[in-house]
């Protein structure tokens, strides 16, 4: 009988899986490869749309690469998490101020990697990323730990551009339930706390009314 793969999707509904209206959730630590960049996500061939080819590559490059080898420490067979990302503007306000300037957005995006994943086992990732696709550049991307802590979330439905109107739900909820909105503040670690999406849909093949996009904004 065939092993049950990992889906974190199910294993942390929490995280994946809130309702469409806002619910506070304290986020642990995971692990992630990143990437940073900024410009305009939706720029045909732009630096995002490299930086999530970059990201998918190494994911899977990672999930695939151990089926005739020794497998490392912890491993068991998954499903590739769905593609997230922070967002900010260049002069530090948060992304959702102003939709309209995606030229001016900073971001990193990221994948969540199971906790089998070292560095050691990232670095042979790239490597083997280099060799199967030379026109990709590993050394954009870096493993690293994210503990987001105490968050708001909610599910948005629509497309990207509506985002606003679910945000201004969450704000209200901040605002009604005494927490404070802690985007823009800097963590222990020195990591800045942004507005964070996670993405349970395709956009080439989801139509824009039924995307579902999880936003989760850091609180106090």
């Amino acid at each position: 009988m065939e092993a049950k793969k990992l889906d974190y999707k199910k294993e942390d509904k929490a995280l994946y899986s809130p309702w469409a209206k806002p619910s506070v959730i304290r986020v642990p630590s995971m692990n992630f490869i990143m990437v940073d960049g900024k410009g305009n996500p939706n720029t045909e061939g732009g630096e995002y749309q490299q930086a999530v080819e970059l990201l998918y590559a190494l994911s899977y490059t990672i999930k695939m690469g151990y089926k005739n080898i020794e497998k490392p420490d912890g491993y068991s067979d998954y499903v590739v998490p769905p593609l997230e990302g922070l967002w900010w503007l260049e002069n530090g306000a948060a992304a959702e101020s102003d939709f309209s300037q995606k030229e001016k957005y900073f971001w990193t995006s990221m994948i969540r990697q199971p906790e089998f994943v070292t560095r050691e086992v990232f670095e042979r990732a790239c490597r083997e990323v280099v060799r199967k696709k030379p026109e990709l550049d590993p050394t954009k991307a870096r493993l690293e730990t994210l503990e987001e802590g105490l968050c708001v979330q909610i599910m948005h439905l629509g497309p990207y551009d509506e985002e606003p109107k679910s945000i201004a739900v969450m704000d209200s909820f901040i605002e009604k339930s005494s927490y404070q909105n802690a985007i823009g503040d800097t963590r222990p670690d020195g990591a800045v706390r942004r507005h964070h999406e996670i993405y349970l849909g395709d956009p080439r093949k989801t139509e824009p009314s039924k995307m579902r996009t999880i936003l989760r904004h850091p609180i106090k």
